[in-house]
């Protein structure tokens, strides 16, 4: 533990001119006290590390010293391609290993590409999670995550409904999805077959509903190499999108309800309701088009294209028609003067 510390007070101190106690000891998270007993460590240790008095003083390195300790390791080179996620960084219980990948290649750079973190951070930001939801970072994520870096099977116990079900899985890849957590895994034996070989089959589970993670028994597996996370998982969203729209719904739209309606019922069924008319209109002369939207329910429909207030008008079913009719009759008894 403390050889990692000292290690990384000569990073900080190789990639800045000077740096006080105080900022020493808030970058290294220990008391002032310990970063003078860690200077003079490195001194006796042959890192020429020395600490200037007064107002502007502070320590530094003696000028033109390099560390050859910069090399990353393949855990802080991977977690830097992840830096520009802290949160997901901080879920995953990787933020350490970014930190030291970061102050490794700012310590090699040039002295006036130091301040490219610095700046970068300050222009790009990344906010995963959804709007007014508080996000809440599953308990079990960190050995999940750790089990996908080293490729190591899980035995998990996953919530389904009412029901727990045990699972040994073969965790290739993580999703973060909305401010929700999931785990793109393939079930061992699920697709065995000594007659008649499968290509592996592999699910999507969210990580929020394992109540218990075994990495300690499963040993390693072999990834599969052609397995490629991000087309798998535009494929299996997709898929899910026209999973739940089970039902179909014939509705009006004025120009106003076509620009709402992906915000109302979402890209992908706004997408497919639109499409199949080209937005011609239906002939009465106002611009309104007559659509076919694939809904989750005449339930869900209700609640959605109620948003649309009176750019709307539902055709078809004809028990969500009568909905909307009663739900206008209310709305005019509210505000009939």
């Amino acid at each position: 533990m403390r050889a990692a510390r000292l290690i990384r007070m000569v990073l900080l101190l190789q990639s800045r001119p000077a740096m006080t106690a105080a900022e020493l000891a808030r970058e290294l998270e220990v008391s002032e006290r310990t970063v003078t007993r860690d200077a003079q460590a490195l001194s006796e240790a042959g890192v020429p590390v020395y600490a200037d008095r007064g107002r502007a003083g502070g320590y530094r390195l003696v000028g033109g010293y390099r560390t050859r300790l910069t090399g990353l390791d393949r855990g802080e080179a991977e977690a830097l391609f992840l830096s520009g996620v802290p949160g997901a960084l901080r879920d995953m219980g990787l933020q350490d290993a970014a930190s030291a990948a970061r102050l490794k290649v700012s310590a090699a750079l040039l002295p006036s590409l130091r301040d490219a973190s610095r700046t970068a951070a300050q222009r790009f930001h990344l906010d995963a999670p959804d709007w007014f939801r508080e996000p809440k970072t599953p308990e079990l994520l960190p050995t999940v995550a750790q089990a996908v870096w080293d490729d190591r099977r899980i035995t998990a116990r996953y919530r389904r409904g009412e029901e727990e079900v045990v699972r040994e899985l073969e965790p290739y890849g993580l999703v973060l999805k909305a401010g929700v957590w999931y785990v793109c895994a393939r079930v061992v034996g699920a697709d065995s077959s000594p007659v008649h070989p499968v290509k592996p089959v592999h699910r999507v589970y969210r990580v929020d509903r394992f109540a218990a993670v075994d990495a300690g028994a499963g040993g390693r597996f072999e990834r599969d190499g052609g397995f490629d996370l991000p087309a798998f998982w535009e494929e299996r969203a997709a898929q899910f999108a026209r999973s739940v729209l089970r039902a179909e719904v014939v509705v009006r739209l004025s120009e106003e309800g076509v620009r709402r309606l992906p915000h109302a019922v979402g890209p992908v069924p706004a997408r497919a309701a639109l499409e199949a008319v080209g937005a011609a209109a239906d002939g009465d002369g106002r611009g309104w088009v007559t659509v076919t939207l694939p809904v989750e329910s005449e339930e869900v429909a209700h609640t959605q294209l109620t948003a649309l207030g009176p750019e709307v008008e539902v055709l078809a079913p004809e028990a969500l028609r009568e909905r909307f009719a009663r739900d206008a009759e209310r709305l005019a008894a509210l505000y009939r003067p």
